[in-house]
C-alpha cells in the first residue's frame, strides 16, 4: 500500500489527484498540503473534493506531514516544487513532480537533487501524451530534413507559462531525433518581415483561451502534403491518473531522476 501526500491539494489538479488516490486500490492518502493562509487549510480534504470525510486535514507545512508518506505528489510552482524536492531528499520521500515553467537554472537544481531520492518529473503525466513523445520522434527520424516542423499548443486562460512544458518537450524530442538543438533552432514568435523560413526551424505557436484543458499538435509539413499528430485532453483526469500511476511505480525504484517514459516502459535503451 503506497502512502501518498498531495501538495497543492485544493487546486484544480490537486483535487483531481486527491480523488484519484482515494479511488485507486493500493493507494492511501495520508497527507494534504496547501499554502499558508489558503482557505482549505484545516479542512478535511475528502470533504473538499466531494468524497466525504477521510480524516486527512489540509496542512500548511509539508515538513509536518512528510514522515507519514512514501511519496509526495506536487503540481504547484517551480519555487515550491524545488523546496519540496529538497525536503523529500531530507526525509527520504519519493516525489512525483508535474510542475512546469522551470528556468534553466532551476532545472540544474532538479538534476542535482533528483538522483538523491526517487523522483519522477514530467511536464505531462498523460499516458497519451507520452506515447505522442515516442511517436513524433519516430516520425521525425523517418521524414528527416525534407519536412518542416511546427508545434501548436492551446490551454486555458489561467495558465501562467508559455509555451507549455509539453510543447517544449515535444520540440526537444523532435530536435534530438533530427540531430538539432531546440535552443538554437526554436522559433518562439514571428512578426513582421521575417524572411523565408529556414529548413531547420522548429516553430512554436501558443493559444490561451477560455477553459481549454490542453491541446498539442505537431505539424510535419512537406511539399504537397502534411502530417499532423494531435493530442487533446478532455479533462484533467488523465493527468491525475498518470500522476498516481507514477507514484505507485516510483516508490519501488532505486534513487534516480525519472520521467513518464520510464514509468510507462517507453524509454529506448
Amino acid at each position: 500500500m503506497a502512502k501518498a501526500i498531495v501538495v497543492g491539494a485544493a487546486g484544480k489538479m490537486g483535487r483531481r489527484i486527491t480523488q484519484s488516490i482515494l479511488q485507486t486500490p493500493g493507494m492511501t492518502l495520508v497527507g494534504a498540503v496547501e499554502r499558508e493562509g489558503h482557505p482549505a487549510v484545516g479542512k478535511d480534504v475528502g470533504d473538499l473534493v466531494g468524497e466525504g470525510s477521510v480524516e486527512v486535514v489540509v496542512d500548511s507545512d509539508l515538513e509536518r506531514v512528510a514522515d507519514k508518506g512514501d511519496v509526495v505528489i506536487d503540481f504547484t510552482a517551480p519555487e515550491g516544487s524545488l523546496r519540496n524536492l529538497e525536503l523529500g531528499v531530507r526525509h527520504g520521500c519519493a516525489l512525483v513532480i508535474g510542475t512546469t515553467g522551470f528556468s534553466p537554472e532551476q532545472m540544474d537544481e532538479v538534476r542535482a537533487l533528483g538522483p538523491q531520492t526517487r523522483c519522477v518529473m514530467a511536464p505531462n503525466m498523460s499516458v497519451g501524451v507520452n506515447v505522442m513523445f515516442r511517436i513524433v520522434a519516430d516520425v521525425a527520424k523517418i521524414l528527416g530534413e525534407a519536412y518542416d516542423v511546427e508545434i501548436l499548443e492551446a490551454h486555458h486562460r489561467f495558465k501562467k507559462d508559455a509555451p507549455s512544458g509539453t510543447a517544449v518537450k515535444l520540440g526537444e524530442t523532435i530536435a534530438s531525433a533530427l540531430g538539432r538543438n531546440l535552443e538554437e533552432v526554436g522559433v518562439w514568435h514571428r512578426k513582421g518581415l521575417v524572411g523565408e523560413r529556414q529548413s531547420t526551424e522548429i516553430g512554436m505557436a501558443v493559444l490561451r483561451a477560455g477553459d481549454i484543458v490542453g491541446e498539442h499538435t505537431v505539424i510535419f509539413g512537406g511539399i504537397g502534403e502534411r502530417l499532423e499528430v494531435t493530442h487533446r485532453a478532455h479533462s484533467r483526469d488523465n493527468f491525475a491518473q498518470g500522476a498516481v500511476k507514477a507514484a505507485q511505480w516510483v516508490v519501488g525504484q532505486p534513487n534516480g531522476l525519472y520521467d513518464m517514459q520510464d514509468v510507462l516502459g517507453l524509454r529506448r535503451h
